[in-house]
């Protein structure tokens, strides 16, 4: 199951620099004008998890397959994008194909570095991209609507249950508000069908300098706040500092962001948040051949997790073999949870849940 995140920002505020840190490659060229990022550049990276390594010292495997998140940085986005200023028509393009916005604020100062706006003000850079992407919704919307409207009217079913979905979203954008502030949680999956790019979950990135990647600085600190008030998520990261530790050997860059003060690098912390905006959780397969972890939303049956794995797990799902991560570990691994009655046999409706270890029995 893919995760995809669209990279966007005004130009100039590090996105291109977080995308070359987050993959570690040079393949989206990092300079000091816009839209040096004309086409998508998508990197897939490994999700890095503790629990996978344990699991393949104790399974003895052979080798070990973390799951995957991919990143796609996205060219630079300015006023009057919405309607076709700047590289808009095709900003717009690509954001509508990713499933959640990493917006990435600037956060530092420096004079070597220009700003489109010509000064530095997170708040006010985010306000300019929602405000284009509310404006692209409403342009969408106000398209779509009349004529589902006349067909409801007539008595079509499916019309009217669009039309029901679409006039609150509808009413929140001529507002001002983003389409999200007006979805319901039971509406989320028929919502997304409509490709509106502020119904996207958004995680705020604080490009901040050095010095304030440990702790954040002030300028950051308002993104937080803001965040909170629409209920988005929000990490602290700086991009040079990822620049470096890409670079690095694994075994220098614990010492390296220790020294820093970081616990972790960006790009943990980043995964993090981009697993709780969007609601994923990890589970795992674990045997001689290979420790192999899978993401799957919050909320899927044993069947649909295996349909991550393949299509006729889910058609021919008979029974899960499940063990929680802690139990397999203290235990051992598969035998000694089996023999200690940790092992359970889950059937058609259980929902997995995070760190699961998981054998599935089929039949097609």
């Amino acid at each position: 199951m893919g995760f995809n995140c669209g990279i966007v920002g005004l130009p100039n505020v590090g996105k291109s620099t977080l995308f070359n840190a987050l993959t570690a490659t040079a393949a989206a060229q990092a300079a000091n004008y816009p839209f040096c990022t004309i086409e998508p550049n998508v990197g897939r990276v490994a999700v890095p998890d503790p629990r996978l390594d344990t699991l393949t010292k104790i399974g003895h495997s052979q080798k070990t397959v973390p799951t995957s998140l991919e990143f796609v940085d996205i060219a630079g986005l300015v006023r009057g994008a919405s309607k076709g200023e700047g590289l808009g028509n095709q900003f717009l393009a690509n954001i509508r194909e990713v499933d959640a916005i990493v917006h990435v604020l600037r956060c530092f100062e420096d004079d070597d570095v220009t700003h489109v706006e010509g000064s530095v003000d997170p708040v006010r850079d985010a306000e300019t991209v929602e405000t284009e992407l509310m404006l692209a919704d409403l342009d969408s919307l106000e398209r779509r609507l009349p004529p589902l409207q006349k067909k409801a009217k007539g008595g079509d079913k499916d019309s009217a249950a669009l039309v029901a979905l679409m006039e609150p979203i509808m009413a929140a954008l001529t507002e001002g508000k983003p389409a999200r502030t007006a979805i319901a949680p039971a509406d989320v999956a028929a919502a997304a069908k409509l490709g509106l790019m502020t119904a996207k979950p958004v995680l705020y990135v604080c490009n901040v300098e050095e010095a304030s990647a440990a702790t954040g600085n002030a300028t950051s600190a308002r993104v937080f706040e803001m965040a909170a008030r629409e209920g988005a998520g929000a990490v602290v990261v700086s991009a040079a500092i990822e620049a470096e530790i890409s670079q690095m050997a694994p075994t220098d860059r614990a010492e390296f962001l220790e020294s820093l003060g970081l616990p972790d690098s960006g790009l943990d912390r980043v995964i993090r948040a981009g697993y709780e905006l969007l609601g994923l959780i990890t589970y795992f397969t674990c045997g001689p051949k290979e420790a192999r972890a899978w993401t799957i939303i919050k909320g899927m049956t044993a069947p649909q997790a295996a349909g991550v794995i393949h299509g006729d797990f889910e058609r021919g799902f008979i029974a899960a073999e499940t063990v929680a991560y802690d139990d397999y570990v203290a235990l051992g691994g598969e035998q000694g949870a089996r023999e200690a009655g940790k092992l359970r046999i889950e059937g058609k409706q259980y929902i997995v849940r995070d760190g699961d270890v998981m054998l599935f029995r089929f039949n097609v």
